[in-house]
């Protein structure tokens, strides 16, 4: 059964609230992710791209800046999307990168300026009714045969969604996410599952590459 659409109100409210759960916790969680290893996910981009790098890299939800910051030491250029005034605040003075503030449901990126698209651990604070415009935005900011990684908690045995705590997510199924993001005009590279190493059912992260 298809759940009722979000009024504009609602879209306002549990982006506001996802936020604000950010803002407030801010400094805790910059702390608990700073060492997290995510060298698979930045291989599995980076090897995607086609051409000679540096390239322009798009993070989007960089949160306190530590993956601008990793990109950046690669020698990349590195532009952060963040919803968190906190976080933008953060990012900024840690890297000196490029930090737009736009919320997921104010998305607005400039066409064909992006090599590749970096999505660790944040699409799935989009409303799943809002997916296919934010899908649409990052496709446009996307420069030809450009390449969009994502990384998401995942729908084990079925799609969920709404409020955990004061956070919103959408939690899809691999063949959903597929869906969504095929219709959207992408083709994928590759998937794959973290942490690496464990049963299919301890591995919560569903990860996936895709080419314009």
């Amino acid at each position: 059964m298809t759940s009722p659409a979000l009024t504009a109100e609602e879209l306002a409210a549990l982006s506001t609230a996802t936020i604000a759960h950010y803002d407030a916790s801010a400094e805790s969680f910059a702390a608990a992710t700073r060492d997290h290893d995510v060298s698979q996910n930045y291989a599995a981009l980076l090897g995607a791209i086609e051409g000679t790098a540096p390239f322009t890299i798009l993070d989007v939800g960089c949160g306190p800046g530590r993956d601008l910051a990793w990109f950046t030491s690669q020698g990349h250029v590195a532009v952060g999307v963040e919803g968190s005034a906190r976080f933008v605040e953060m990012a900024r003075a840690a890297t000196g990168c490029e930090v737009l503030h736009q919320s997921f449901v104010e998305l607005s990126l400039e066409s064909s300026r992006f090599d590749g698209v970096f999505a660790n651990a944040s699409l799935f604070h989009v409303p799943t009714q809002e997916l296919p415009r934010v899908l649409a935005t990052l496709h446009a900011a996307l420069r030809p045969r450009g390449v969009l990684f994502t990384s998401n908690p995942r729908g084990f045995e079925r799609d969920s969604e709404g409020y955990k705590g004061s956070r919103y997510g959408a939690y899809h199924t691999l063949e959903t996410w597929r869906r969504y993001v095929s219709a959207a005009g992408f083709t994928e590279l590759d998937h794959y599952y973290r942490p690496t190493g464990k049963p299919r059912e301890e591995q919560p992260w569903l990860a996936t590459v895709w080419r314009k």
